[in-house]
């Protein structure tokens, strides 16, 4: 059996394609989502995946990226995978589990989905960076209402009250007190 398996970052990005695809390759079945494929961590739909495949059942994906973004999480995804005797293969990459050549150019093809992700984040943390030094980047305006939390304090409340009336951690009341 084919399964297939499809995946974005964001909620507003679209896996119409990869759907289609995956279809058009004989998906007989098709598990998708919209989580970060930076970790395998709260991707709920990749482990009910791997748990659904059988011997001798096919994983196809579009590109080795949808599937993992780190070479740790690729190897033991596709560990997991050979231990249970299913092969892995992608429509748009020359990749498979089925054979040395293409188990090796996927390994390589792991290790550039792995380098783009810690070069998109070090491009973030210099944009970020340049900002602050110009004053544009201040972080997120804070949600919390700093005047209801003063007010709360001054009727006589402690952190840890104001903090479950107010629906919020108690770090938080005590920063706001710190101003």
């Amino acid at each position: 059996m084919k399964v297939g398996y499809a995946r974005v970052s964001s909620v507003d990005q679209n896996l119409d394609v990869q759907l289609e695809t995956l279809k058009s390759f004989g998906c007989e079945k098709i598990y998708q989502e919209k989580v970060s494929g930076t970790s395998t961590q709260g991707r709920d739909e990749l482990k009910e995946c791997i748990e659904f495949v059988r011997e001798g059942d096919e994983l196809v994906i579009t590109r080795i990226d949808r599937l993992a973004r780190s070479v740790l999480d690729l190897q033991l995804i596709v560990k997991e995978l050979s231990d249970k005797g299913v092969n892995l293969s992608a429509t748009e990459q020359p990749i498979s589990t089925k054979d040395a050549t293409s188990k090796c150019f996927l390994d390589m093809l792991g290790v550039f989905a792995e380098l783009e992700t810690n070069l998109r984040k070090e491009r973030q943390s210099e944009g970020i960076l340049r900002a602050k030094q110009k004053g544009v980047y201040k972080g997120r305006k804070s949600s919390i209402d700093a005047d209801k939390i003063k007010e709360l304090k001054e009727s006589g409340l402690g952190a840890s009250a104001i903090a479950k009336e107010m629906n919020i951690h108690r770090d938080s009341v005590y920063r706001v007190l710190k101003t």
